[in-house]
């Protein structure tokens, strides 16, 4: 199947690690457009008036900041733009963090070639990439709130939490990163119904947003199943 082109903007101010990541980048999506800056202030210029960029590499410490600091601004001004942060030294602490701001996926700057790959092919294909220190780590940090599954410990399942089966393939779906209008086509369900499973999910696990959500079953897990079949 022939993929479509897409735009890249790669943050990071180590000219070799900008050059390997676009020719990945160029590898996965041959013909696609990669831009290449290195401070955050390069950033923001470049994504300025809305650009139309599909997917961010944004390292975590630049030159003049904290790339952390740009993701809610890029979640404003760029929507529909995908975010992936690299570090080379990420912890869980900061993996939630970036998560919680909106983040796809923290990739590691020592994770070889081909697990680098196979990370930005999950997120190009509309999916979450969640580092395996994080399904590792314990407790959440201080600032984000602990899931109940964190706090039941391993041995408490989805279903023990009152989850149904269609709340599971919701759940599913969600950990494919499926927005809700993908939802929807894949279980034949209406707009507000995916949006009340949606609401239950959350509620169920204790957290506060999908990203959590998806962290939380994954720690369980119960990771990525496969998405049900359209129906």
């Amino acid at each position: 199947m022939l993929l479509e082109p897409m735009k890249f903007l790669i943050v990071d101010d180590h000219p070799l690690v900008r050059e390997a990541l676009a020719s990945l980048l160029r590898h996965l999506r041959p013909g696609s457009e990669v831009v290449e800056v290195s401070t955050a202030a390069a950033a923001l210029v470049a994504l300025q008036d809305g650009a139309m960029v599909d997917l961010v590499l944004l390292d975590v410490r630049l030159p003049d900041g904290s790339g952390l600091d740009l993701l809610p601004r890029i979640a404003a001004q760029n929507i529909g733009t995908a975010v992936v942060v690299l570090s080379g030294d990420l912890d869980p602490a900061l993996v939630r963090q970036a998560m919680a701001a909106g983040a796809v996926g923290c990739i590691p700057k020592t994770e070889p070639r081909d697990v680098m790959a196979g990370a930005l092919a999950l997120v190009l294909s509309g999916g979450v990439y969640v580092p395996p220190l994080v399904l590792q780590a314990g407790p959440a940090p201080q600032g984000l709130p602990a899931s109940r599954l964190q706090q039941a410990g391993a041995a408490q399942t989805l279903a023990d939490l009152g989850l149904t089966g269609r709340q599971l393939d919701v759940l599913g779906l969600l950990m494919q990163g499926k927005n809700n209008k993908l939802i929807c086509r894949a279980l034949g369900l209406a707009e507000p119904t995916v949006k009340n499973h949606v609401s239950a999910i959350l509620r169920a696990l204790g957290v506060d947003s999908r990203t959590e959500a998806v962290l939380a079953a994954s720690r369980l897990g119960w990771n990525r199943p496969d998405p049900p079949q359209p129906r």
